[in-house]
């Protein structure tokens, strides 16, 4: 079976054929003063924030779990909603794939000249916006914040310094890591309210064998 073809380019080709989108005019200057300042920042900072950039993504799946055991103190919607938490993160990092995709932004590092990085820069190919980091991160954060405040409060912040660690460490402008938040919580919002639909669900699990994990004892 041959493929689509455009001018007698396979589409394939023919898109891949586009340049990349280089981002810098929008906010090269300050993704430079950002990284200026890392490369003069003090060690233990840098690796701080090194650290955290790397797998700080590790807290949010803490506070899905915590959302969940929490939840089963809570009614059947907040419990749907709880279970639904890494479904939706799923859902809207998927997007985020396909919006990467097709905007072929090139990572800042690859785009400036000289550019500092406190790690190596993502290979070629590895768009720039939006930030998966920070789309993860909002959209995590966000489904949180509508099943549990407390748990919301504390994701919202480790959000903030996902998204500012991703600048700082030199792999993206911020304008992806703000395009990275908007997506996460412009998808999350809908979908974790959509989520309710499972109550049902919960429901009759709470009365059958899942009961233990969707339901403390009274």
């Amino acid at each position: 079976m041959t493929g689509i073809s455009l001018g007698g380019l396979p589409a394939f080709t023919l898109f891949h054929a586009f340049p990349a989108f280089d981002g810098s005019g929008i906010d090269g200057g300050l993704y430079t003063d950002i990284t200026r300042d890392a490369q003069h920042a003090p060690w233990l900072l840098n690796d701080t924030v090194s650290t955290w950039s790397d797998f700080g993504l590790g807290l949010f799946a803490a506070l899905m779990l915590a959302a969940w055991w929490q939840a089963r103190r809570s009614d059947s919607p907040m419990m749907a909603r709880a279970l639904a938490t890494p479904l939706v993160v799923a859902v809207v990092y998927g997007v985020d794939m396909m919006l990467k995709t097709l905007v072929r932004e090139d990572r800042p590092c690859r785009s400036i000249p000289r550019s500092f990085t406190l790690e190596s820069c993502p290979a070629p190919g590895d768009w720039s916006f939006p930030s998966n980091h920070a789309v993860i991160a909002f959209a995590a954060a966000t489904a949180l914040w509508l099943v549990d405040r407390r748990l919301g409060a504390v994701a919202v912040l480790a959000a903030l310094a996902m998204a500012a660690s991703r600048v700082w460490i030199g792999v993206h402008y911020p304008h992806d890591v703000a395009g990275g938040a908007l997506l996460g919580v412009a998808l999350a919002v809908p979908l974790t309210v959509f989520a309710t639909r499972g109550t049902p669900w919960v429901e009759r699990a709470r009365k059958g064998r899942l009961r233990p994990f969707l339901l403390t004892a009274a």
